[in-house]
């Protein structure tokens, strides 16, 4: 049985496929809500990464970057998903008016894209998804902030 203490686990060089295959056997883990920082330079693949793990959570609608929204919400099953882009974020503040407290109910899953632009203003991370360019693929490294993360780890242990 895997270590449920692991806290990191580093998966370099993934190509899209490989990046959108974490990102499925990540949405199994999900469905009782969550939150999820997507960390990484432009062009790095954190909508990509938010994209995979809600269809594969069956989001059947297509899947927008929320660049200039700010925010797309789905419903799957119960499950509140709000996936938000902070890029076009100067400071936490610009955040109130989207009201993210009254978005949160039990079950809800946040996927978070440039968090550090917000400090404060999001709800913490239970995983932390930080990718960054390798070449033609990406380096991806998943770190656990909660317990529920560093039980979600173990799951890719066998895969490091």
């Amino acid at each position: 049985m895997p270590d449920k203490a692991v806290s990191s686990v580093a998966l370099p060089d993934l190509d899209e496929p490989a990046l959108t295959a974490v990102a499925a056997r990540l949405a199994s883990r999900v469905g009782t809500g969550a939150v999820i920082h997507l960390v990484g330079p432009l062009g790095a693949g954190k909508t990509t990464f938010a994209r995979a793990l809600l269809q594969v959570l069956g989001v059947g609608e297509r899947v927008k970057s929320p660049t200039y929204s700010l925010i797309e919400s789905y419903s799957v099953d119960g499950l509140a998903i709000h996936h938000l882009d902070l890029y076009r974020i100067a400071a936490s503040e610009e955040l109130e008016w989207l009201g993210l407290a009254d978005l949160d109910q039990a079950a809800t899953l946040w996927l978070i894209e440039w968090p550090e632009r917000a400090p404060g203003a999001v709800p913490p991370a239970d995983l932390v998804v930080n990718l960054k360019h390798a070449e033609a693929a990406r380096d991806l490294r998943l770190d656990a902030l909660t317990d529920r993360g560093r039980d979600w780890l173990a799951d890719f242990q066998v895969l490091n």
